[in-house]
């Protein structure tokens, strides 16, 4: 198959709710990967050996969820909702239901 069949098939996948909705999850694992190696400097261990290392990304991954629970408004208020990202709008402007993950 030529390069420019499979790109042809690869953007028509792209048009379907399926393949969207994977990506949506998919794009919210990266983000998480993606904070942990450049906010938390993941990239570089201060120990040496696995058991460290492991236990060194273990508490990383708790303080970060801490973190992000004490950002949360307490249970009494109402937070404000965040507007849509335009990949949320696009989702919702199609009718094509938004992950739940």
């Amino acid at each position: 198959m030529r390069r420019a069949d499979l790109q042809v098939r690869a953007r028509s996948e792209q048009q379907t709710p399926e393949w969207k909705a994977r990506y949506a999850v998919r794009s919210g694992v990266e983000g998480t990967i993606n904070e942990f190696a450049h906010g938390h400097g993941m990239r570089h261990c201060r120990y040496r050996g696995l058991p460290r290392t492991h236990l060194q990304h273990a508490l990383t991954a708790i303080a970060v969820i801490i973190e992000r629970l004490s950002d949360l408004a307490p249970a009494e208020e109402v937070p404000s909702a965040r507007p849509p990202t335009a990949f949320q709008t696009y989702l919702d402007h199609h009718g094509i239901p938004r992950s739940k993950s």
